[in-house]
């Protein structure tokens, strides 16, 4: 407070609170851009090591995903840059009919039927570590499995859910954390 100069506190003084800085830089934070998509040969050894998830029909395009939640998971791939694996979208949203053909296959990818899934809402996104200009996505390749510890530690600390967490593991799957009926409740008002 200001009173003519006279008696004034530091606590409430312009630019000096608390948390004018945090609050400062949140204003001013630039928008994440998505990096440009790998060429498909990247994806080669990734399809043949789990062909039940049929990654060359999955959908990349960050534009389909919810905007915010796309800046949280390009905060989150920088953050994993930076500690040595470089991070890649192996599939963003996903349509009713891909998410049915993924839970009723023969192999169990996912347990979430059609509309049950963040992916149809542009809330989730599965990503993998790139190694040499390769996608890896197997959990018995021991530098993978790091990889995918250290994106559950940074999806946590960006206050995102993460699969890895699960009963039934999905060591790439992160998501906006909370109920999927929350979340669209929020969305919608």
């Amino acid at each position: 407070m200001h009173f003519g100069g006279y008696h004034q506190d530091s606590k409430f003084i312009p630019n000096e609170y608390a948390h004018g800085n945090q609050i400062r830089q949140a204003l001013l934070e630039e928008k994440l851009v998505p990096p440009p998509p790998l060429p498909p040969e990247a994806f080669i050894d990734a399809v043949a090591e789990k062909p039940s998830l049929a990654l060359d029909k999955a959908d990349r395009d960050w534009s389909k995903m919810d905007p915010a939640f796309v800046q949280d998971v390009l905060r989150v791939m920088e953050k994993m840059k930076a500690r040595g694996f470089p991070m890649v979208l192996l599939e963003g949203f996903r349509s009713a009919e891909r998410q049915n053909r993924l839970a009723g296959g023969s192999v169990k990818v996912t347990q979430a039927k059609g509309g049950e899934s963040k992916h149809q809402y542009g809330l989730a996104a599965d990503l993998a570590p790139v190694r040499n200009g390769k996608v890896v996505i197997s959990e018995r390749d021991p530098w993978a499995m790091q990889a995918y510890t250290a994106l559950g530690e940074e999806s946590k600390a960006a206050g995102l859910g993460w699969g890895g967490v699960w009963s039934f593991r999905d060591y790439g799957h992160v998501e906006r954390a909370g109920s999927l009926r929350a979340l669209l409740a929020h969305k919608n008002k």
